[in-house]
């Protein structure tokens, strides 16, 4: 069982950046692969970015190319999303997840946190 924790989100200007933190529970971070997702009202939850348990892998979506950038410490089983140059249409609630797939869509995902609410002001 792996219990995941989100922090970081909040209010901010377009242009503006945050970071946000998921903290993990377990000693088996490292075996799983991390992936930050968001979703706005009445749309499905979309992928973000992912990271392997290694970290040396990474993909994101389009839209957050050059602008996002997750990393993992996996000595204190934290992966971060850093987000620069935040759009309006960054605003969504943002989930971390773990899971045992090197993949993008949510299926892969078995475990989930409860989420953290990111606006972007214009």
């Amino acid at each position: 069982q792996v219990q995941l924790v989100e922090s970081g989100g909040g209010l901010v200007q377009a242009g503006g950046s945050l970071r946000l933190s998921c903290a993990a529970s377990g000693r088996t971070f490292s075996t799983y692969t991390m992936g930050w997702f968001r979703q706005t009202p009445g749309k499905e939850r979309e992928f973000v970015a992912a990271i392997s348990g290694s970290g040396a892998g990474k993909l994101y979506t389009n839209s957050v190319k050059g602008r996002f950038t997750i990393s993992r410490d996996n000595a204190k089983n934290t992966v971060y999303l850093q987000m620069n140059n935040l759009k309006p249409e960054d605003t969504a609630v943002y989930y971390c997840a773990a899971g045992p797939d090197y993949r993008m869509g949510q299926g892969h995902y078995t475990y989930w946190g409860q989420g953290t609410q990111v606006t972007v002001s214009s």
